[in-house]
């Protein structure tokens, strides 16, 4: 299984859908699925009933996974792919675009 290039924590803008250029941070991965939960994005909207536990129902809004294919690491607002390199004997991510550090 490949290393994961987007980790829970980091800032990602995605970049296909009803949310295309939307930023958020990454809360949950799932990298057997290849998906991530990004905060504030992709809103899904269940309707629940009244029961014991909430007697008052109505509409629950999550947020729903999004493939990580649809989404891009931020870096100076700008997104951008990631790679592994070897600096100082580990492997550490880094930005394509500058040759930044990411940390994690």
């Amino acid at each position: 299984m490949a290393a994961a290039k987007i980790k829970k924590g980091d800032t990602v803008i995605v970049l296909s859908g009803k949310d295309k250029g939307k930023t958020g941070q990454v809360t949950q991965s799932m990298p057997k699925d290849g998906k991530v939960v990004v905060s504030g994005v992709n809103i899904a909207v269940r309707h629940k009933k009244p029961n014991q536990a909430d007697p008052q129902g109505g509409l629950v809004r999550s947020e729903a996974p999004l493939h990580v294919s649809k989404v891009a690491h931020v870096v100076d607002g700008k997104p951008t792919r990631v790679r592994f390199e070897v600096r100082d004997g580990k492997k550490v991510r880094v930005a394509v675009k500058g040759g930044e550090v990411i940390n994690g």
